[in-house]
């Protein structure tokens, strides 16, 4: 079973790409996560974890998820990260995680794909961006053929940059880098209500037409990647920048 959180498509595309390998289902965390659903599921023996990389790990609001989630039947548990250029030493925490589940452990794999946090990066434009994705196309044939032989990835690199920002750095750029304060909505908002249906953790309510943002954000970009009309802004840092959702480049 392939468990997949996706903010903008990115690691949607690669859960979707493994199931149709794997002839394995798909679900959905963005949805389970959204309502609060830690029912206990059951999976069969493989389980697949896809998802972004959020200050060197994977994202907090996915670890909590499986901290909290029973797989009735697991017994191994690989790990599939995309990236805007690297996942640091998440593999650590993803060993972690998986010790606490009673599971085998069979690795993390890096997969670098268009980035998309336009908070602090730039996203590329789209023939740039599908570029990228066409250079990630034999790591994720390569990261297939070994869930399907139910190998275990090879080790990601761990120096010491890795080790200082998946550790010192992460606890950090969640506590003064993943706010929501400056989110807004332009006079070009038309208060089609997408940004909150996006929203993983229902951090979206609508004020006089107009989106409000709470505090309880992930800094997945849904929000702000996804609106119609381009209408919202990360204070400056977004102004200017290119957005990027997957799903805009049209690859099948």
């Amino acid at each position: 079973m392939i468990f997949c959180f996706s903010g903008t498509g990115n690691s949607r595309y690669i859960a979707r790409r493994i199931a149709e390998a794997l002839q394995d289902k798909t679900v959905d965390l963005n949805t389970k996560i959204k309502v609060k659903d830690h029912s206990p599921i059951q999976t069969g023996q493989d389980v697949i974890v896809v998802a972004p990389t959020y200050a060197w790990r994977i994202p907090r609001i996915v670890s909590d998820w499986l901290s909290q989630t029973e797989f009735v039947g697991a017994e191994r548990i690989w790990f599939v990260m995309d990236c805007g250029s690297e996942i640091g030493n998440a593999a650590k925490y993803n060993r972690k995680l998986t010790e606490q589940k009673h599971l085998c452990y069979m690795g993390t794999a890096q997969i670098v794909m268009p980035e998309n946090y336009i908070a602090m990066f730039r996203a590329p434009q789209a023939e740039e961006a599908r570029s990228i994705v066409e250079r990630a196309e034999p790591t994720l044939e390569e990261t297939i053929v070994r869930i399907q032989a139910r190998q275990a990835f090879s080790a990601p690199r761990s120096n010491l940059y890795d080790r200082f920002m998946s550790g010192p750095v992460n606890p950090i750029f969640y506590q003064f880098f993943v706010k929501a304060d400056a989110f807004q909505a332009n006079d070009a908002c038309i208060g089609c209500g997408q940004c909150a249906e996006k929203c993983p953790m229902n951090n979206i309510t609508y004020r006089d037409r107009k989106p409000v943002w709470g505090t309880q954000c992930t800094h997945c970009m849904a929000c702000i990647c996804y609106c119609p009309t381009e209408a919202i802004e990360y204070g400056k840092k977004s102004t200017g920048k290119p957005r990027y959702y997957f799903e805009s480049l049209k690859i099948e």
